[in-house]
């Protein structure tokens, strides 16, 4: 008897050993970890490139709760008050305010915004002077753009109403209830297909600052920066994989039955709109790493939504999770 307890003994004590070699090695961790994901925004399209990579950092033992939001205000918030612990977004502004020290600790896409106005009210940037134009939210990158248009423009807009969903503006402008807003590629495409002539594309200069990036508080990162580091892992290797061939997408949609209730319209612009934001360059195969903190701080301090002069990128970034994950996928 006691030689069987011994042997049990021993066999438990490997088992653990490799259970502990196992997880260190970056296979399934021992125990699940769950990251409660705030996004400011429906579920739609665009955020494929989330969805593919949560379902493998889940198949690693990561669990990611992804909960959308009725405005990216209100995910930000729940980041703030801890009721989530990584948002997804911009919200420069608000990390300089609040005293909980928040950090960006990857770029999931730079902007690639289009300024749509109904071209019987306006033709040029300087017709939208003392006029209303619609963004995503406060805070936002849409935002951000017409703040920094109306500094270049010499322009001072009467009013920004905040209107969430690309799709929702987009419809604003199809039923005319919206004059001019800032449209992601996808429902600019539809607005330009479903109302030929009807609408104009304002000129935008060059924009690579962060559109969507991902944070966290300081502490949560510190405390949990393995399962951290394997989605932004995941994050890494599937926008390597959209570079390479934009058409995975749609494809690993299929396999991995995300996104199920998509309408068959919507369906078919998946790999176009990605096909156009790998021709512009919106997904880096670093994650943001070499640019995005400079970058940002650069253009959110031009539009006004960053405040002060000598701002530090270690104020606003982390970019330990980020290197450690470079670092195991390879760069």
């Amino acid at each position: 008897m006691k030689a069987d307890a011994k042997n049990v003994l021993a066999v438990a004590l490997l088992a653990c050993v490799g259970l502990g070699l196992f997880a260190a090695d970056g296979g399934h961790a021992q125990t699940r970890t769950k990251i409660r994901y705030a996004l400011g925004d429906v579920l739609t399209t665009d955020d494929l490139q989330l969805l593919i990579a949560a379902e493998r950092a889940k198949a690693r033992g990561v669990d990611v709760e992804i909960t959308a939001f009725k405005s990216e205000e209100l995910a930000t918030q729940a980041v703030i008050n801890g009721q989530a612990d990584v948002g997804q977004g911009t919200p420069y502004a608000a990390i300089q305010k609040v005293r909980i020290p928040i950090r960006f600790f990857y770029q999931l896409y730079s902007l690639l915004f289009f300024p749509v106005v109904n071209k019987e009210a306006y033709k040029s940037w300087k017709d939208l002077d003392g006029q209303e134009i619609a963004v995503h939210a406060r805070g936002s990158g849409t935002e951000a753009i017409v703040n920094l248009v109306a500094k270049q423009q010499g322009i001072k807009f009467k009013s920004i109403s905040y209107v969430p969903g690309s799709d929702v503006r987009a419809l604003g402008l199809l039923r005319g209830t919206l004059k001019a807003t800032i449209l992601d590629s996808n429902n600019k495409n539809h607005v330009m297909k479903e109302a030929p002539g009807k609408f104009l594309i304002l000129p935008l200069g060059e924009l690579k600052a962060s559109d969507e990036a991902l944070f966290a508080t300081r502490a949560f990162l510190e405390k949990n920066q393995p399962a951290v580091t394997i989605l932004v892992g995941e994050l890494l290797r599937v926008s390597r994989e959209i570079n390479a061939n934009p058409r995975f997408v749609a494809e690993e949609r299929k396999r991995l039955g995300l996104l199920k209730d998509l309408p068959a319209k919507l369906e078919a612009d998946i790999t176009p709109y990605f096909e156009e934001a790998v021709r512009s360059g919106i997904i880096a195969n670093d994650g943001g790493l070499a640019s995005a903190p400079k970058t940002d701080l650069d253009f959110f301090q031009l539009s006004g939504a960053l405040k002060g002069e000598k701002l530090k990128t270690e104020d606003f970034w982390d970019l330990v999770p980020l290197r450690a994950a470079v670092a195991k996928v390879g760069k």
